[in-house]
């Protein structure tokens, strides 16, 4: 592929790994380069933001399969009692002639399972397709599974097809976040760097709080997740952030709970709200078994 045919939709992709997805809605409006694959990031960032209903609407069941891959993501995202059609939906197209030219296809699949706790599967499909961001997301999963020693595999093989990629970089970081340690310092200074050459993102700066986190340096933390609330005041991933943070400063419940209240109202089938739920409702049902009779 000719580098200038690269560079087309490098700003359409960047901000969308950058978690910029505004930026990469109206980038993707501007451009007349490759419809369908501009319209792929163009969606992806509607999903991002949760504006799921733009999604369902505009894309009709005669656009491509790259695009129907997209929509069942935010099919499956939009409502929960959906969930078993969209899974039996999916196993049906991965099960078939898979078009190998679809990419996207295997990583909306494999974002659905990693949604479901199916790890298993979400590797699997990674596995049949190649591209940094297969590779970027089979990372994510190694970190939540505890493979850090496959994480570092996979992470090389990205470095030896693009080390200054965006992607290989944001890999980089999560890598060093897993492992810890000094290595902390380092992720910090990737997504510095990404919000000093591009601008800071809800994504970049949980990063940053993540590192400061991880480092004890609990009042750096509480200054960047700040700044990440003015920027999305309901990213899950920054609720989540700031109900960490102040239970280890001590804060009262009440604010804690202010947050989780949040968590649950707007993001209740997030992983996070799930495992929470599970926690919850066991330990009520212990409480029950000792209450006195």
């Amino acid at each position: 592929m000719a580098q200038s045919e690269v560079d087309e939709l490098f700003d359409v992709k960047n901000a969308f790994y950058l978690g910029l997805f505004q930026q990469c809605i109206n980038e993707a409006q501007k451009t007349k380069a490759r419809k369908t694959e501009c319209d792929i990031f163009l969606y992806r960032a509607y999903i991002a933001q949760r504006k799921y209903g733009v999604v369902l609407d505009e894309i009709r069941s005669s656009a491509p399969a790259e695009l129907q891959a997209v929509r069942l993501l935010a099919d499956y995202l939009s409502n929960p009692s959906r969930k078993d059609g969209v899974l039996k939906s999916l196993d049906q197209k991965l099960s078939g002639n898979v078009d190998v030219e679809n990419i996207t296809l295997p990583l909306m699949a494999a974002s659905i399972y990693y949604h479901e706790g199916n790890y298993d599967a979400a590797l699997r499909v990674l596995h049949s397709t190649e591209s940094l961001e297969a590779s970027a997301l089979a990372i994510q999963v190694f970190i939540t599974i505890n493979r850090v020693d496959l994480a570092k595999k996979e992470l090389k093989r990205m470095q030896e097809t693009d080390e200054d990629a965006t992607l290989t970089q944001l890999a980089q970081a999560w890598f060093n976040i897993a492992v810890g340690g000094e290595k902390l310092q380092d992720a910090y200074y990737i997504f510095q760097e990404m919000a000093d050459k591009n601008q800071s993102s809800s994504l970049l700066l949980n990063g940053q709080a993540a590192c400061y986190m991880a480092q004890g340096k609990w009042d750096e933390a509480e200054g960047v997740l700040q700044e990440a609330m003015d920027k999305d005041s309901n990213c899950p991933e920054t609720l989540i952030n700031m109900i960490l943070l102040f239970q280890h400063q001590g804060k009262g419940p009440e604010v804690t709970n202010r947050y989780l209240s949040q968590l649950k109202d707007s993001h209740n089938s997030h992983r996070f709200v799930q495992e929470l739920i599970k926690k919850e409702n066991e330990f009520d049902r212990l409480t029950m078994q000792y209450a006195p009779s």
